[in-house]
């Protein structure tokens, strides 16, 4: 029985020995593996902290208008006879667009022109006998008085046959025709808008605090999402003469050189006024940003000379910085960084103070100052 319980607690021992060798082993690589893990570089883009030049600029919200625009209808009411246009047609100032029908329009024209001849053919023999004392002056002035009444009931008439034909009142360009041949129109119904697309004006408006940084002829750079990427440039050219006191904005206008006619008007468009000299100013792209409830931070890398293996040991510390405005995808940066300086720009979600690092730029956050939508 001695025997049988030795060699049973020898078993025991030996399967608990075991277990407990088995435990430690497990341990030791669980740490091992954890301290490696710990110890692996993480992959992050970088890019070094420069100067910009920086256009200081207001920037508002504007919608364009022609220089002239009108929708072209007629004075007096008629029936359409001939249209002498196309749609999207330029005209110059004066081109006949419409003819009403004239019916006996030009007949009474040279009734009325027979009688102011006659007139005028009584008034020179009376005249003529005047001077020959054998008719009064009274008969005279009667006569010229008839032959001034017989002149205006001609250029009345004149007139309006004149205002049967629709004319451009100014050069532009004609949008979609909106009446027919043969239909009845009464007068100001709108054949046709016409519009004088260089210039073009933007009006927008701008808070009252500005009215210290604006000025008459200050440039403009206008853009359009229409065509992006692509810039017009001009000049303020009227400022209202009152603040609007709902709003306490001001309206503003300038004058957009458009010679392509690629403006329309009614197009929404983003204007920036410029308002002094460039300034030279440090910029990062706002993905470098963490933004939290105790301020701004980006991560610094930090060259720690090489290690075993004779590579640059780069570590990452955590900086506080003080940001200004922005500009599409660019932060100025007041304080927190110095020009030269390396700052982690993707994979921060993985960093912490004193982490190592590999940088791999292959592919960067968007850092520009006008960012457009990809194409689709």
């Amino acid at each position: 029985m001695i025997k049988r319980l030795i060699i049973m607690l020898v078993a025991v021992g030996l399967v608990l020995g075991a277990v407990y060798g088995f435990q430690m082993l497990k341990t030791k690589l669980i740490a091992k593996a954890l301290s490696d893990y710990a110890a692996a570089p993480q992959t992050v883009s970088t890019i070094k902290v420069a100067p910009q030049s920086w256009q200081p600029t207001l920037k508002a919200v504007g919608t364009l208008r022609a220089s002239q625009g009108v929708d072209v209808s007629p004075e007096i009411p008629g029936i359409v006879e001939t249209i002498a246009f196309e749609s999207g047609q330029e005209v110059a100032a004066g081109t006949i667009l419409l003819q009403l029908q004239v019916n006996d329009g030009p007949s009474r024209l040279r009734q009325l022109q027979a009688m102011a001849d006659l007139a005028e053919v009584t008034y020179q023999r009376d005249l003529r006998q005047f001077r020959d004392k054998v008719v009064s002056q009274a008969t005279v002035d009667a006569d010229l008085a008839n032959l001034k009444s017989a002149r205006a009931q001609v250029d009345a008439q004149q007139a309006l046959l004149d205002e049967k034909v629709v004319r451009a009142p100014f050069a532009g360009r004609l949008g979609i025709r909106q009446v027919d041949r043969g239909q009845y129109l009464n007068p100001g119904t709108a054949i046709v808008t016409l519009q004088a697309l260089d210039p073009m004006y933007v009006d927008f408006f701008m808070p009252q605090q500005a009215l210290g940084q604006l000025a008459l002829r200050q440039p403009v750079t206008v853009a359009v999402d229409a065509f992006p990427g692509q810039s017009f440039t001009g000049a303020i050219s009227a400022i209202n003469a009152r603040v609007d006191t709902g709003t306490r904005n001001v309206q503003v206008r300038a004058a957009i050189g458009n010679p392509k006619s690629v403006l329309l008007p009614g197009m929404y468009a983003t204007v920036e006024v410029v308002t002094g000299a460039p300034q030279s100013l440090l910029t990062i792209p706002q993905a470098a940003i963490t933004f939290n409830a105790y301020g701004s931070t980006v991560y610094v890398l930090e060259d720690h000379g090489k290690d075993a293996a004779g590579k640059t040991k780069l570590l990452v510390h955590q900086a506080f910085i003080k940001t200004g405005a922005t500009r599409g995808d660019q932060i100025v940066v007041l304080s927190g960084l110095t020009e030269g300086q390396s700052i982690v720009t993707a994979g921060q979600l993985k960093l912490f103070n004193d982490a190592a690092v590999v940088i791999n730029n292959s592919v960067q956050p968007s850092n520009s100052a006008t960012p457009t939508l990809p194409a689709r």
